[in-house]
């Protein structure tokens, strides 16, 4: 009897086991509401940290990385190696579903290294101070330092790689295409203008649209915050990027339920800009007005707070995305917002582009960030986004993101690699190719229960133009 009691206790501790693992699993996939509970470094919600000081508290107690097998270990007494990933196998052009050109993927060219560049750029991205010094000086200063040591938590299969690189840009595009991704949104700053921590990537624009054609891709443009953005310059850079791209094969054009096709633009941080000087480029009636030029365009708003969204309509944008692969950082990007996002845009005649991702994790740059960190649970994570995004029947649905390693958004391919301190998270136990692979299922997917409800909208395109 004894001995059965003992039994049966056993048996009862391993499924107690089996139920608390169960919830830790669906806590990090479903975190707990915050609408801005959370906030990332002062560079990302510049507003927002203005507004609600009160929320840097939340960072005087630190917490672990959430990150179960996914854990980066420090000080390890073990020689650098980075473990190559084995060639998989992958399937022929003719085995590929077609392209889903409803399906867009936010793409940085910001990226280099000594042999294309001269220097590293971006992979050495420094280590950002919090705002509140008093949590600053609990954590490292200073920089990466590359090749072995760069600013991501994952690390790439290509290596600390220049976006300068052809062979890089090509392989870029060969691994969308393995994953039915239809259109690149290009993270675009003004000729000779950059991000803090970067170069002028402008130029890199012709062989990027070469490289997209070659794989049917089409590149549309995601504005960046660049230096004293307003109505006026906006209009002369859209002007730009129109006339010298826009008659290229791969520049992206949305056909409209009027038969319309117009180019479309992404515009990131845009409710930094009060919204009147939005109307002036966007309104028929404002003072620099692009309307019915030869420069129209969907201009698409970046949704933070659920305030915004009558800005955006003042503003005179023609949709929101979302943004943040961060469930319940913002309004936007929380899952469970935007089934009634969807019926706003509905409402008002703007698209609606709800932003998913495998996960987050940026704090090889924001050591003091870490609950903001979303554990991809092998790709779990990245289905669920995707599930919740196809019930809102969006008129696009765009992936964040191809390649943004500082933040852990990537779908691009990366390997195991360790070195005499690091040790980077990966995507095992499956391929390196686990995100594309999903993708893929699921853009398909997508494609066939678009074609289905867009019918019932009478949207008339299902291909874009070139």
């Amino acid at each position: 009897m004894a001995k059965f009691r003992r039994r049966t206790c056993f048996i009862l501790s391993l499924f107690i086991l089996f139920i608390f693992s169960l919830m830790m699993g669906l806590k990090m996939l479903r975190p707990n509401k915050a609408a801005f509970g959370d906030p990332f470094g002062l560079d990302l919600l510049p507003e927002i940290r203005q507004r609600a000081p009160h929320l840097t508290k939340v960072f005087d107690s630190q917490k672990s990385d959430k990150i179960n097998s996914e854990t980066n270990i420090k000080n390890l007494k073990t020689e650098e190696i980075t473990v190559k990933a084995s060639v998989a196998s992958e399937l022929s052009p003719e085995e590929l579903p077609p392209l889903n050109y409803y399906l867009h993927v936010f793409y940085y060219s910001w990226y280099g290294n000594p042999q294309f560049d001269g220097k590293y750029i971006h992979w050495n991205h420094p280590v950002l101070s919090h705002w509140d010094p008093r949590i600053t000086k609990k954590y490292p200063k200073g920089k990466h330092n590359p090749p072995d040591d760069i600013g991501s938590r994952f690390y790439p299969e290509l290596g600390s790689y220049s976006s300068r690189d052809p062979s890089v840009i090509e392989t870029h595009m060969k691994q969308m295409y393995s994953a039915s991704i239809g259109v690149l949104a290009l993270s675009w700053y003004p000729p000779d203008l950059n991000d803090e921590n970067g170069e002028p990537t402008d130029n890199l624009v012709p062989t990027i649209l070469d490289k997209a054609h070659k794989y049917n891709l089409k590149v549309t443009f995601h504005i960046e915050p660049y230096k004293n953005r307003d109505d006026k310059n906006m209009y002369q850079n859209v002007k730009y990027i129109i006339d010298k791209y826009g008659n290229h094969p791969a520049f992206y054009r949305y056909k409209t339920k009027n038969g319309s096709a117009l180019p479309m633009f992404y515009v990131y941080d845009s409710y930094i800009t009060a919204s009147q000087i939005w109307a002036n480029l966007l309104t028929s009636s404002g003072s620099q007005s692009i309307r019915n030029s030869p420069y129209d365009a969907l201009f698409i708003a970046l949704l933070v707070d659920k305030k915004h969204r009558y800005g955006i309509l003042r503003g005179g944008f023609d949709g929101i995305y979302t943004y943040f692969a961060t469930n319940g950082f913002t309004y936007g990007s929380s899952y469970e917002n935007w089934a009634k996002i969807k019926y706003f845009c509905d409402q008002f005649n703007l698209m609606f582009i709800p932003s998913v991702g495998p996960g987050y994790i940026d704090t090889s740059i924001r050591p003091w960030n870490s609950q903001n960190t979303r554990n991809r649970i092998n790709g779990k994570y990245y289905e669920t986004a995707l599930s919740a995004a196809l019930q809102a029947h969006p008129s696009i649905i765009s992936i964040t993101s191809f390649n943004e390693w500082h933040e852990g958004t990537q779908i691009e391919r990366a390997v195991p690699k360790r070195t005499s301190n690091i040790v980077y998270l990966d995507y095992r136990p499956h391929k390196p190719s686990l995100y594309l692979e999903l993708t893929r299922k699921w853009s398909e997917k997508y494609r066939k229960e678009r074609a289905i409800y867009a019918l019932g909208h009478q949207e008339l395109s299902t291909q874009p133009v070139s």
